[in-house]
């Protein structure tokens, strides 16, 4: 067959997808929507790395400071910076105080001016939402002026909350606990070198892209064969006029590379809009700027030329098992029953790539990411080759029931593959969502862990700057609306003048709070106790000794010239105490005194910190302390408690995958109504026929309905199925034991018939517009 012939018949097919009046630009029009909706979200796929790599560009661009970096000395091109970083409700807000030393302090990526003391420079989301009356807690936090906004280059998302305070007398700050330094240039290469990534973490990344990307392509394939059952008579009238088999295929193909390439363009036009929508989006507290979303050009050339040769081969493939004759298509009549055997290699192929790799994230070793992707891809597009035939093997012993159950049942039986073909894309995804979530609750417990804070106890915390008074402070934070309680525990180290090596902590609070850390006889103001049973009373049980002199040395580079040792002698009246974990978890030792017990000059050393106990009733508790910090100190930062913490890495995989299952489910419900519709309208001859025949409108609505369920159903099932054996191997490959994460099961299967209702609900308005008998008319 010469390449000539090859391209004439594309061509023609071509031109029966765009010169086919109304009926062809509808079809066509279908198709390339459906193959667009593909096409966008793979091209955003594309630009996910680049998006990656800007946020940490910019991130390590604005970066000012690192731990353990050398101080600096003062000159005209430095800068004080400090942390002033806050949490508004369950939003992060990047925030920095800075004062330049100098006329060439280097300014901040974004910012083209340095901000005057009482006055910042903001981010647009943050100057929005200090605007809004959400607003007015922060704005009672952050009281600065704003001076101005900063520029793209100073963030690394649209939706960020950032800003830049202009402060004075920095240099002060930074000799207390606050976070800051004085540096001459902002960026740090550090950021760029990063540790090795666990095995199993870069499991979860390479089987998230998997799982999110398969659907894509499921939809793309079904996409291409909308309007088949028209297109297949079409090509019957060919055969009529001349046409020979070989022909007609090629004309088939054509008509589907037009649609393609027609999809490739909307496609195209849909991502160039999402990516102008994106800076308006934030998901999972995840944004990034439309500059971001740059497809990788490789990866781009890619998507286009793998969908065009995808459409024509799926479409020669979908004609191998239809005879079109001059006379008509021989697909009315009873199909062969589909075999079962070929289609189970394809799952268990799968299994077999995986099973080299059980045991191996258990040893440090590395899995195939070859091995992985093909077994994984091979398990899923297993869903698409079994659910054909399980649907049809179900419906065909389906019994009778009412006039709406033997419609659907018929139309079924009559065309089972097209009823799967659309459930398709839907179980691929709720299959991959299983499998994802037992192997992230597998796998959870190592890279989460109960936290150390009792959150029943207390659920914020906070240091009382150096210098500042406690008591003062205490006030004002058991005055904050939300704030039931307070304890401060206040901690200082004396040694032994014989060796400095020895040293006891002094925890000072009075007797309330002592009891946090101790269980004590009995307590008032001047009483001291030495704490027992800790596993750190032991260094310190022979400097806690009645009449023992202990000493606390002047802070080397505080200390005023002729400050002299404060000591003090451990009393007489000392008495034991049992030890008791405090709110952080910590189990203290040494001495424990109460405040008419400990000189002031002694006092004077002590570093102090408040547990406040909070009244989750009242609305915006935390944000109500928040405010009280910034009031007395703007870096001092409440540390707020959870009762989980996370690996970072494990938390961002996590939050990828939810962001792209957010994607994914949008592309899932748009498919599926463009799926829909393309079947309601191949169908409107018959609806309209059956509405004049005296049908109810009622009786051909549910019958539609169980059309949708049946196939839904068991697409599902089959999904929980293969879902659940694909997550038992890859919880097996991590070494972990296997274990059904019911909850997950059953959320993922919900969450997809959820999707599959709502589009069928979407599709009811045009189904009772195709039942009217103007339907009937043919031009």
């Amino acid at each position: 067959m010469s390449v000539g012939q090859w391209s004439r018949d594309l061509a023609m097919g071509a031109r029966f997808a765009l010169a086919g009046g109304r009926e062809g630009w509808t079809r066509s029009l279908l198709t390339a929507v459906g193959v667009g909706l593909g096409v966008a979200l793979l091209l955003l796929t594309t630009a996910i790395p680049n998006a990656l790599a800007e946020r940490d560009r910019r991130e390590e661009a604005r970066s000012d400071h690192t731990l353990g970096q050398q101080k600096m000395p003062k000159a005209d091109d430095t800068l004080v910076v400090v942390d002033a970083d806050t949490t508004f409700r369950d939003l992060d807000v990047r925030g920095r105080l800075v004062e330049p030393d100098g006329p060439r302090a280097p300014l901040p990526p974004g910012v083209a001016e340095f901000p005057a003391a009482g006055e910042m420079v903001v981010s647009p989301a943050l100057k929005e939402l200090l605007a809004s009356d959400d607003g007015k807690l922060l704005r009672d936090r952050l009281d600065y002026r704003i001076a101005g906004t900063i520029g793209e280059q100073g963030l690394v998302g649209s939706q960020e909350l950032a800003y830049f305070a202009g402060g004075k007398g920095l240099e002060k700050v930074l000799e207390g606990p606050a976070s800051g330094a004085r540096i001459d240039s902002f960026g740090n290469d550090d950021l760029g070198s990063s540790d090795a990534w666990d095995p199993v973490l870069l499991l979860l990344v390479l089987v998230v892209f998997v799982v999110l990307l398969m659907p894509v392509a499921v939809f793309i394939a079904a996409a291409v064969r909308f309007g088949g059952e028209r297109r297949d008579r079409r090509l019957a009238a060919l055969r009529l006029v001349g046409s020979d088999s070989r022909m007609t295929r090629r004309i088939a193909a054509g008509e589907a590379l037009a649609g393609s390439l027609l999809g490739l363009v909307l496609g195209t036009g849909f991502f160039l809009l999402g990516r102008e929508l994106a800076a308006s989006v934030e998901v999972f507290h995840v944004s990034v700027f439309p500059s971001y979303l740059n497809p990788s050009p490789v990866l781009a050339v890619l998507v286009a030329l793998a969908v065009p040769a995808a459409a024509v081969l799926v479409t020669i493939l979908a004609l191998r098992g239809v005879v079109i004759e001059p006379l008509g298509v021989v697909r009315t009549a009873k199909p062969a029953r589909r075999r079962l055997w070929w289609r189970l290699l394809l799952p268990l192929g799968g299994i077999a790539l995986l099973y080299p790799m059980i045991g191996q994230g258990d040893d440090g070793g590395n899995f195939n990411q070859y091995l992985v992707v093909g077994g994984v891809m091979l398990l899923l597009v297993g869903v698409t080759a079994l659910l054909p035939w399980v649907v049809e093997t179900v419906v065909a012993r389906l019994g009778s029931g009412g006039v709406a159950w033997q419609l659907a049942v018929r139309r079924l039986q009559l065309s089972s593959g097209a009823a799967a073909r659309m459930v398709n894309g839907i179980a691929v995804a709720v299959a991959g969502a299983i499998a994802l979530q037992m192997l992230f609750a597998g796998v959870e417990g190592n890279y989460t862990r109960a936290s150390e804070f009792d959150v029943s106890r207390a659920q914020m915390s906070v240091d009382v700057p150096d210098g500042a008074d406690p008591s003062a402070i205490i006030g004002k934070y058991r005055d904050t609306e939300g704030v039931r309680k307070v304890t401060t525990l206040s901690d200082v180290y004396l040694h032994d003048r014989r060796s400095e090596d020895s040293l006891v902590q002094i925890t000072l609070a009075d007797c309330a709070s002592l009891r946090e850390v101790a269980t004590l006889p009995s307590c008032r103001d001047g009483d001291v106790f030495a704490a027992k049973g800790s596993e750190y009373d032991s260094e310190s049980d022979h400097l806690a000794k009645p009449g023992t002199t202990l000493w606390r040395e002047p802070d080397s580079e505080t200390a005023r010239p002729g400050e002299r040792p404060v000591p003090w002698t451990v009393p007489q009246d000392i008495r034991p105490a049992q030890s008791r974990e405090d709110p952080t978890g910590y189990e203290r030792g040494g001495i424990l005194v109460t405040p008419g017990a400990l000189p002031e000059k002694l006092a004077a050393f002590t570093s102090a910190r408040l547990f406040l106990s909070l009244d989750l009733s009242v609305p915006d508790a935390y944000d109500h302390v928040r405010n009280t910090a910034a009031r007395l100190d703007p870096a001092v930062q409440p540390m707020t408690w959870h009762s989980i913490e996370s690996n970072d890495r494990y938390a961002t995989i996590r939050t990828g995958l939810s962001v792209g299952s957010a994607c994914v489910l949008a592309l899932i419900g748009a498919s599926l109504l463009v799926s829909q519709l393309e079947q309601l309208r191949e169908r409107r001859k018959l609806l309209s026929s059956l509405v004049a025949f005296g049908a109810r409108r009622r009786t051909l609505s549910l019958s539609v309905l169980w059309q949708t369920a049946i196939p839904i159903g068991l697409g599902l099932l089959l999904a929980a199925t293969v879902g659940i054996a694909l997550g038992a191997v890859l919880l097996r490959m991590t070494n972990t034991s296997i274990r059904v994460h019911w909850p997950s099961v059953l959320s993922m299967t919900g969450i997809g018939a959820g999707v599959v209702l709502v589009v069928t609900l979407l599709s009811l308005p045009p189904l009772l517009r195709l039942m009217r008998p103007d339907g009937l008319r043919t031009e």
